[in-house]
């Protein structure tokens, strides 16, 4: 089959989706007033709290919640159980759970003050829920730093001629923040600007790549730039976000932009065929049973937990008006959903189906594999060589270059989850842990903690050890927060059937997931299996008991759930 007809449908499929159904949510739950003030406006602090302009806080939530997870996670799912499957589930997945708990998410937390998702649970489920909600979120988001830190760290190392180009845009995008912010030049002109300097930086990059040695300052290359991303994540998470978080993020997110439409457009000149069978099997050795495995390694693109942290965490915070809340939250889901599905493609049809994993310079198998494994390089190098091979259909675009593009796409808006992750593991300890723990609410004490937590969970093996876990934990989250979406919608006198049937979906396949890990953890032994192993067990624990907290909410059973009053017009039924 072409791989054309796959993408064509899935578009179709994608577009109609947000216009139809993200319409009715709209409609239906939602019912924005921009009447009523944002956060952004009624609590400005110009450090958090900042209404941003409307192409900025898009590119701001795109970058922050896309990361490395629709590339690895899509990538992983063809490659050990098929792409049939793995775009049904992006499709449905993305449509129907993952844009509707990014939406909602989003609202209710711009119409509470900016809160987050674990200040609203205390709402409506109480306050125990919260403390215990709180603590699995903060976890989550250590996973989230330390996997995407590991990803990073693995592009730097393997292609040093990216070195340049991935800090360079740091501080590109302070010069670009105060150029439209402080200086008032025009969004148009600063971004010409912007985008026409980050080629240069591209082009230096490539003539001055940076290496390292394999070893400095007694460690291995990989953990040297692992922590200096940490350092620049901890740095990122404290300062305004109009400094940094802000332009970082609006010039990231047209890297990515300009790499789905040129990395479609290379689809439609070559056209290739799909080579992976439609179907690999339904119990993989390598990652376990299709159910519940594919649907936690297929995260991000479908659904993740981590969404709903950016949506209560920095973005209500940036909101300008409720009317662009599913333009930003259901639309931002549904577009990576879109490079999810390129993801697959290329994964499925430029890539070579190897099965033995044969060194190949374009086998699947082959670049799917670790260096350390004997193979090309790992998730990221297979995506920018298939990135490259597509694109470099095009004229004038080489297959260096579209490998070297695929890779500084990827790892600009990696980083712009990195500190995003740190700025909200901040939030959430202050929050649960403030009141309490005085010393938790200093900027620079919540986010050392979060970096160096993320650090001890990196310590126990690279990104395919930590990433069955981290999807597993990033479903867990996306499965609770939509029972406390649940429990808020109906507390407020609004149907919560559109998100209580997918918090009961998610919340059995992640825990059964995490059920299978565990056991294979302790299973092989060893103190980084250990240690995740733990982590499962933890995780286990807290999510049954928010469950069973709301089980009256997962249930249908109305009666025990006491009103909840916020003062905002959309809640009444007139």
């Amino acid at each position: 089959m072409n791989s054309l007809v796959l993408g064509a449908f899935a578009l179709l499929a994608l577009y109609l989706g947000y216009k139809f159904y993200g319409g009715y949510i709209e409609r239906k739950l939602i019912r924005p007033d921009d009447n009523y003030p944002t956060p952004a406006f009624t609590r400005n602090d110009g450090v958090d709290y900042s209404p941003a302009r409307t192409p900025m806080l898009f590119g701001h939530h795109f970058s922050s919640i896309a990361g490395a997870g629709p590339i690895i996670g899509p990538l992983i799912g063809v490659t050990f159980f098929a792409w049939l499957v793995s775009s049904i589930w992006i499709i449905i997945g993305s449509i129907f759970i993952g844009a509707v708990h990014d939406y909602a998410s989003l609202m209710l937390s711009v119409r509470n003050k900016g809160k987050s998702i674990a200040e609203i649970a205390g709402l409506s489920l109480g306050a125990r829920a919260r403390n215990i909600f709180s603590i699995f979120l903060w976890i989550a988001l250590v996973l989230v730093v330390a996997a995407f830190g590991d990803a990073t760290a693995q592009t730097l190392v393997k292609k040093p001629e990216i070195v340049i180009p991935t800090f360079g845009l740091v501080f590109l995008a302070i010069f670009f923040g105060n150029l439209v912010y402080k200086m008032k030049v025009p969004l148009l002109i600063g971004t010409l600007f912007s985008l026409a300097f980050l080629a240069f930086l591209v082009y230096l990059g490539e003539m001055f790549p940076i290496p390292v040695p394999e070893t400095i300052l007694g460690m291995s290359d990989l953990r040297f730039w692992f922590w200096i991303l940490m350092i620049y994540a901890l740095l990122a998470s404290v300062i305004p976000v109009w400094v940094l978080l802000q332009p970082r993020d609006y010039i990231s997110s047209w890297l990515l932009y300009l790499g789905l439409g040129i990395g479609f457009l290379g689809l439609i000149v070559a056209a290739p065929k799909i080579q992976a069978p439609a179907l690999v099997t339904f119990n993989s050795p390598a990652q376990g049973p299709i159910w519940p495995m594919l649907f936690v390694l297929i995260a991000c693109g479908a659904v993740s937990g981590f969404h709903c942290l950016v949506s209560g965490g920095t973005t209500s915070k940036q909101l300008a008006r409720e009317s662009l809340g599913k333009r930003i939250g259901y639309g931002s889901m549904i577009l990576e959903a879109v490079l999810a599905i390129m993801v697959v493609m290329i994964a499925s049809s430029a890539l070579n189906w190897d099965p033995s994993a044969a060194k190949s310079e374009f086998g699947l198998q082959y670049l799917m594999k670790s260096t350390a494994a004997g193979g090309g390089g790992g998730p990221i190098v297979a995506f920018a060589t298939g990135f490259g091979k597509i694109v470099g259909n095009l004229p004038g675009v080489s297959l260096v270059v579209g490998i070297y593009f695929g890779m500084l796409m990827l790892n600009a808006f990696v980083i712009t989850t990195l500190d995003t992750a740190t700025r909200l593991g901040r939030f959430i300890l202050a929050e649960v842990g403030g009141s309490r723990i005085g010393i938790l609410n200093r900027r620079w004490i919540a986010s050392i903690i979060t970096v160096a937590a993320a650090g001890l969970i990196a310590s126990t093996g690279g990104i395919k050890t930590i990433w069955p876990v981290f999807g597993a934990t990033n479903q867990l989250v996306a499965a609770l927060a939509l029972v406390v979406v649940s429990a808020y919608l109906i507390g407020v006198k609004k149907p919560g059937i559109f998100t209580v049937v997918p918090a009961i979906i998610m919340l059995v396949t992640t825990i059964a997931a995490l059920c299978f890990k565990m056991i294979e953890f302790f299973g092989k032994g060893g103190s980084g299996n250990y240690v995740l192993g733990l982590i499962s067990i933890v995780l286990i624990i807290l999510s049954i008991y928010v469950a069973l907290e709301a089980k009256d909410i997962l249930f249908f059973i109305k009666g025990k759930r006491k009103p909840i009053t916020d003062g905002h017009p959309a809640w009444t039924d007139k």
